[in-house]
């Protein structure tokens, strides 16, 4: 119900304001609407608004899966590199001067490409723990890192510059039904297999020992695990580029309402991310008469509540 009404409401704030029987008419009897309430709801707004709804919930539901298979709190999505990997897939989009699809395109491929090194390094090692995944995953961040700063360092300062820091900065402005409907099957897949999962993620959550006892083959249900956040942290980040927090804060927020069982804490963490990030996305595009990066006010938000949480739950680090 508070996710519905967000969004009502988030449809008619904007630079543009709507009354609710604006809305009510177009919504209803859109050949009743003039041409720019329309264009305005359909084609700007609602896109918008179920692009904040499906990557807060990826997001949230990818960062409540990797805390539960590395059992550590402080876990977030980009954990294996996906999102400094995304990063330099975008700003090798935008130095070869592709299209917005070419540089979401880009951006998912090389946070595919990124966790699929994290992934390989242990193998090759012939080790299968999470230390050793965790580890790998640090690795080729840095290493993605420090291809971002070289294609910084040869960017154009006066355009492309720009344009790389802001998209790693997060933004849903250019968010339309068609690149939207190009990564939502892979967000549905990723999310539904994680859902039918979810118990086991509690089984997984206790240990490796407890939960090759109780039956579970680890290594495989950890890859497949790894796999389906991978592809709904990836989907999320070539969408909107890099937003921090809600994949740290929102799982420790939904296990805060419902317990710590993956059971019933991953589903209603994906509904808590997405009213998370529908809230921060409006008060972004409706602060200022200029849209404000999503990554500072989650920033902003999400640190007084992960300091209350630290404080008031005493999470073990």
């Amino acid at each position: 119900m508070v996710l519905i009404l967000l969004a009502f409401l988030a449809l008619t704030m904007g630079r543009y304001q709507l009354s609710f029987d604006d809305l009510l008419t177009a919504l209803i009897r859109p050949q009743q609407t003039s041409p720019i309430i329309t264009n305005i709801l359909f084609n700007l707004r609602l896109p918008r608004i179920l692009g904040a709804i499906i990557i807060g919930a990826a997001l949230a539901i990818s960062g409540t899966a990797y805390q539960s298979i590395f059992q550590n709190p402080l876990v977030s999505p980009d954990l294996l590199g996906v999102s400094n990997g995304a990063a330099v897939g975008a700003a090798t989009a935008i130095l070869l001067g592709l299209h917005p699809f070419g540089t979401q395109v880009l951006a998912f491929g090389a946070g595919l490409l990124a966790v699929c090194l994290s992934i390989a390094i242990p193998r090759a090692m012939g080790q299968s723990t999470t230390l050793s995944l965790v580890l790998a995953g640090i690795v080729v961040s840095g290493l993605m890192q420090a291809i971002l700063g070289l294609l910084k360092y040869l960017a154009d300062p006066d355009s492309q510059l720009q344009t790389i820091v802001y998209w790693q900065l997060g933004s849903l402005s250019k968010i339309t039904p068609a690149n939207l409907l190009s990564v939502l099957p892979m967000l549905f897949v990723g999310g539904l297999v994680l859902w039918v999962m979810r118990w086991r993620l509690t089984v997984l959550s206790l240990g490796d020992r407890q939960a090759q006892a109780q039956g579970v083959n680890v290594v495989l249900e950890r890859r497949i695990v790894v796999v389906c956040a991978t592809f709904l942290t990836a989907g999320a980040v070539c969408l909107s580029g890099t937003i921090g927090w809600i994949g740290l804060i929102v799982p420790h927020m939904a296990r805060l309402l419902i317990g710590p069982n993956t059971r019933y804490a991953l589903p209603l963490s994906g509904l808590v991310g997405a009213i998370f990030l529908l809230l921060v996305d409006t008060l972004a595009r409706t602060l200022s008469a200029g849209e404000i990066p999503l990554s500072i006010l989650t920033g902003f938000i999400g640190t007084p509540i992960f300091i209350y949480i630290l404080l008031t739950r005493k999470v073990r680090l």
